[in-house]
């Protein structure tokens, strides 16, 4: 028996889902109901589902800022109206995706597809977290990031990142109100942030460039940046390259 959840804002979307998943009761057990991103995440941590249906496009924080949060996402069918620069993320690795209104045809279509993957042991869950990466560098004007502080979901503004720094397996978020951890990569925030906003300059720093007071030269062929808020960051030749053409000097 697969366990699932349905995280959605709209009340009657999930009522549609609850009344088609009635035809698979013997295979999937709804075990919760979440109305959004927040309460999801919460469902998600406690029960583990095998399977949860997600709308993207929530209030607070969206479907994929959701699934960004977990550690080990589940797999994903998708109930939506629709991101349009996730259509070919979608399609190549989503386990499926519902366009509402849909079918009771089309979503029993959807949860068949999940249970042959399953029945083949095919791990449609690890499915999830490539499409998020691709989701991510596809949507290129990044406008905030959401953390986890604890138990607790910070949105971070981009425009209040004064620099991110390399962490081990994690990358630090670095704001006036303290430094945040985000469990991806200097490559990713390098490809998805605005590249005329953020630059890296250094293998372990990425700064705001609207953040630059000087740059004085250190030594060899590096130098140091020196932020508004006094933070003194390492300039690589390759990253000073880097922002001279943004600066365009």
């Amino acid at each position: 028996m697969k366990r699932a959840l349905i995280i959605d804002d709209e009340p009657l979307a999930r009522m549609v889902v609850m009344e088609y998943l009635l035809e698979f009761k013997d295979q999937i057990e709804l075990i919760q109901e979440c109305g959004d991103g927040f309460e999801g995440l919460k469902a998600i941590q406690q029960h583990k589902p095998d399977l949860i249906f997600l709308d993207v496009q929530m209030p607070k924080i969206t479907g994929f800022e959701m699934l960004e949060l977990v550690d080990q996402p589940p797999s994903v069918i998708f109930t939506t109206a629709f991101d349009e620069y996730a259509i070919k993320a979608f399609e190549a690795h989503a386990i499926d995706y519902l366009l509402k209104p849909f079918s009771k045809e089309r979503f029993s279509k959807a949860i068949e597809k999940y249970l042959a993957l399953s029945a083949a042991d095919a791990k449609p869950a690890a499915k999830t977290e490539k499409l998020l990466e691709d989701v991510a560098q596809g949507h290129a004007q990044h406008e905030r990031i959401v953390v986890k502080t604890g138990t607790k979901v910070k949105i971070i503004p981009v425009r209040d990142i004064l620099y991110l720094q390399a962490d081990d397996d994690y990358v630090s978020i670095i704001t006036a109100e303290g430094a945040y951890l985000k469990n991806k990569t200097m490559s990713f925030f390098e490809q998805t942030l605005d590249g005329s906003q953020f630059v890296r300059v250094h293998r372990s720093y990425i700064l705001s460039v609207a953040e630059i007071t000087r740059i004085d030269p250190y030594e060899k062929d590096s130098h140091l940046a020196i932020l508004k808020s006094g933070a003194k960051i390492p300039v690589s030749k390759t990253g000073y390259a880097k922002l001279k053409q943004v600066l365009g000097i």
